[in-house]
């Protein structure tokens, strides 16, 4: 098959799921009705488990989902009605109006339940709230992110190692340290504060968000990628000494656990959160107008790593975790692995030209469509084994909403536009 005609296939069927059985599926599902924001705790039919639970890394990923498919031209305006509903109950009920910062989680009706100041979620605070700035004509947009970008700044800034404190108390003391993460920094929280910060600034212009976003992306580089491999290291003490990665009490709830009560090995790398980072990295050289010249063999180390370790040439799909240097050890296929290294998979092709990262993406791209995707239904599955046995089944939960899935689609399937169109 010809290069033009594998393309037209991709674009077809990523088309096809997007807009017949993904955006269908969030149209009408996900909402609450009742008291605003959204349910998102759904079981594999997509019907409300009868969970109520309110997280605010739900509520904003919803509300950057429906802003960006509205700015993506979707939904007729359904998805910038159901952003700005979902940006009322945020404000609502989850601003801390004594001591700023959103707080972690609610009763369905918006009471307080868990009031932590976590590094995550202000990130996507100011990530949704930036983008829904970005879809609409509303005010709140830009002056709710701009109020979450200036608590952050003051109260988790890091001013002597750089950086920023993740795990907080409500008023802005860090916890303990161990599971509460008092003592930690981590790669995936610093990532999200790029990603968050590189959207602010395509909303602001503001040459200070610049500077912001450029810090974090040196400390990414400079700090957080392993010297000789170039891949993530997960976690860091506050001076950015690598330690062994734990599950904290606060966060990755869903995540799957490790049988070492010292936490996984100090050798460990997550392939999607490389390539993730790797593909946020090149949307932020477009956004902030960088050279990517000095970045090119390092990004192309990550996807590499990702192509010759993380993928299954046997069986389809992306391990999730590994060595730096070695083949998969945590051999589980979870549907953001696979969301992240479309769009990035992709994004290697078109920065470096090379067949194997159309091939590598071909390999993500049928386990997808095939095994992934619950088509009846219009979602994916969140987790399989190595032997693509289906392990849990659930459409929607607090780690698996549509922030992955449909923001992946709506990129992949631009980035197979712009791959045609070089042809």
């Amino acid at each position: 098959m010809t290069t033009k005609a594998r393309l037209e296939l991709f674009l077809k069927e990523v088309s096809h799921h997007l807009h017949n059985e993904l955006i269908p599926f969030w149209m009408t599902h996900g909402e609450d009705k009742e008291y605003g924001g959204f349910l998102t705790y759904l079981d594999r039919n997509g019907n409300p488990t009868g969970e109520t639970l309110k997280t605010l890394i739900c509520q904003t990923r919803m509300i950057y989902t429906a802003s960006s498919a509205h700015r993506a031209g979707l939904g007729g305006g359904y998805f910038l009605d159901s952003a700005r509903q979902g940006v009322e109950f945020l404000i609502k009920h989850f601003w801390d109006h004594e001591f700023g910062g959103w707080i972690w989680t609610t009763e369905r009706d918006g009471t307080p339940v868990n009031q932590s100041k976590i590094g995550y979620g202000q990130s996507f605070g100011i990530y949704c709230l930036s983008e829904y700035a970005r879809a609409s004509n509303d005010p709140r947009g830009l002056e709710w992110a701009l109020k979450t970008y200036q608590v952050l700044q003051t109260e988790a800034a890091d001013n002597y190692a750089g950086g920023y404190y993740e795990f907080l108390e409500r008023d802005w003391a860090k916890k303990r340290p161990g599971v509460y993460g008092g003592d930690r920094k981590s790669y995936d929280v610093h990532m999200h504060l790029m990603e968050a910060f590189t959207n602010l600034y395509a909303a602001t212009g503001n040459p200070r968000h610049k500077e912001r976003t450029l810090e974090v992306i040196r400390i990414l580089f400079d700090r957080v990628m392993h010297p000789e491999f170039g891949t993530g290291i997960a976690q860091f003490s506050l001076d950015w000494k690598p330690l062994r990665a734990i599950l904290f009490k606060d966060v990755w709830g869903a995540d799957r656990d490790v049988d070492d009560e010292e936490g996984r090995p100090m050798n460990n790398t997550s392939f999607g959160h490389n390539v993730e980072f790797a593909w946020l990295f090149l949307l932020a050289v477009e956004v902030l107008g960088l050279d990517i010249a000095p970045y090119k063999e390092r990004l192309r180390k990550i996807f590499d790593h990702c192509v010759t370790y993380g993928i299954d040439w046997n069986k389809g799909g992306v391990f999730c975790e590994g060595p730096h240097d070695g083949p998969a050890r945590e051999r589980n296929k979870e549907f953001w692995q696979q969301s992240e290294c479309l769009t990035g998979l992709m994004d290697a092709y078109l920065l470096f030209g090379d067949e194997k990262y159309l091939d590598a993406y071909e390999n993500v791209h049928r386990f997808v469509m095939d095994v992934m995707i619950n088509h009846e239904v219009g979602e994916w599955w969140p987790l399989f084994d190595e032997n693509n046995n289906l392990i849990w089944d659930h459409m929607a939960h607090a780690w698996k909403i549509n922030y992955h899935t449909v923001r992946s689609m709506i990129l992949t399937e631009a980035r197979l536009k712009k791959a045609l169109a070089r042809l």
